[in-house]
């Protein structure tokens, strides 16, 4: 099953980006932190993964890294109150699909989703 895994220390953007994603027919899980996320059951199942920047305890970044570690890929929106540059540049880097500044548009956020799901071009 394809799953958009949420993880945000904040639950009312938690919240709010598990039912705009619901209401376009996405199915989600949402997690307060890298570490719920990473003890999960559903972590396999994971097709896209929105993830916040700053949290208490593992940072978004190094779930990133983490992730990237042991092997999983996959694809990594990053959401932001602190949209530094030298951040971005990390993130995107190391292959993060999205890096939007909190407040972001849906339409922003659906446009990076879309690109994280599409099937790689094979040559």
């Amino acid at each position: 099953m394809n799953v958009i895994s949420v993880v945000d220390d904040d639950p009312f953007v938690r919240s709010a980006t598990v039912d705009l994603l619901n209401s376009f027919g996405f199915i989600c899980e949402a997690y307060a932190s890298a570490e719920e996320y990473l003890g999960s059951e559903r972590i396999e199942d994971t097709s896209c993964l929105i993830l916040d920047v700053k949290m208490p305890g593992l940072s978004g970044l190094e779930l990133q890294e983490q992730l990237i570690e042991t092997g999983r890929r996959v694809p990594i929106i990053f959401i932001t109150s602190f949209p530094e540059e030298r951040t971005r540049t990390k993130a995107i880097g190391a292959g993060a699909f999205g890096f939007l500044p909190k407040p972001y548009s849906e339409e922003q956020l659906l446009s990076c989703i879309h690109r994280a799901l599409r099937p790689p071009i094979s040559v």
